[in-house]
């Protein structure tokens, strides 16, 4: 199982995510790219730190919006959207290469990734730009998104993901972040949720019915408040379960 977490959601002098310690634990880093956090000087040294401890590099892409984080629906022309991601996924690759590694993956972040889970034009659009960027990573989302379907359709590896701090609907899809118990905040049920998803591939939901999640990486949301200790005991109980933590890519 991999272990990803979102890093490098700062701008200038604000700082979000504790890149340094998550990435001492975690196997991919999601690094924004500049639309809904991120700047130049936060992804190159989180691309160097990556870098140095053998941490696979992803771009995370975004629909534009600093002020909202990226967590506001938007609707963006299927041309401008497919530019865009491009235009991010360019813009981390110089660091990565800089630092001797390289954009290993590509991961929607917020509204753009739950929009792609159904939206065929959107998914179809984030796919274009991953073409247009060049280089062929792999794609990462959630399993069964139109996103993934688009990615494999052009010969790109689709990656399935799951969420050890974000509840589910009996659907299988992530309670939207306005709803009530949208995100897990108990330590201890995020650690358990973890290796029931890895060792039997099922996570309660909501509703309380047993939902199947096939997955190859496990997300820690990295604005999470402490996240880093709790990626940490993820990664130590998935261990300890007989799960082997390593990148997809």
């Amino acid at each position: 199982m991999d272990l990803n977490a979102d890093l490098g959601e700062g701008f200038g002098r604000w700082t979000l995510t504790e890149d340094e310690a998550l990435l001492t634990c975690v196997t991919s880093a999601n690094v924004a790219c500049g639309f809904h956090a991120g700047d130049a000087s936060v992804m190159r040294r989180v691309c160097e730190t990556a870098a140095e401890r053998g941490v696979r590099i992803g771009a995370q892409v975004s629909y534009r919006d600093l002020a909202g984080f990226g967590r506001r629906a938007m609707d963006v022309p299927s041309a401008e959207l497919t530019a865009e991601i491009a235009y991010q996924i360019g813009a981390l690759r110089v660091f990565a290469e800089a630092a001797g590694s390289t954009v290993s993956y590509v991961k929607p972040h917020g509204a753009l990734y739950n929009r792609v889970v159904r939206d065929e034009e959107q998914a179809a659009a984030v796919v274009e730009g991953v073409l247009l960027a060049g280089g062929r990573p792999a794609v990462l989302g959630l399993p069964g998104s139109r996103l993934l379907a688009y990615a494999e359709a052009a010969g790109l590896t689709a990656v399935e993901e799951a969420f050890a701090d974000r509840a589910y609907t009996p659907q299988g899809t992530l309670v939207p972040r306005g709803e009530p118990g949208a995100v897990v905040h108990d330590a201890d049920e995020v650690v358990r949720r973890s290796v029931g998803m890895a060792v039997d591939g099922a996570v309660t939901g909501v509703d309380g019915s047993r939902i199947a999640v096939a997955a190859r990486s496990l997300c820690v949301h990295g604005d999470t408040p402490g996240a880093a200790a709790l990626a940490l005991r993820v990664r130590t109980a998935l261990e300890e379960a007989g799960v082997r933590v390593r990148a997809f890519a």
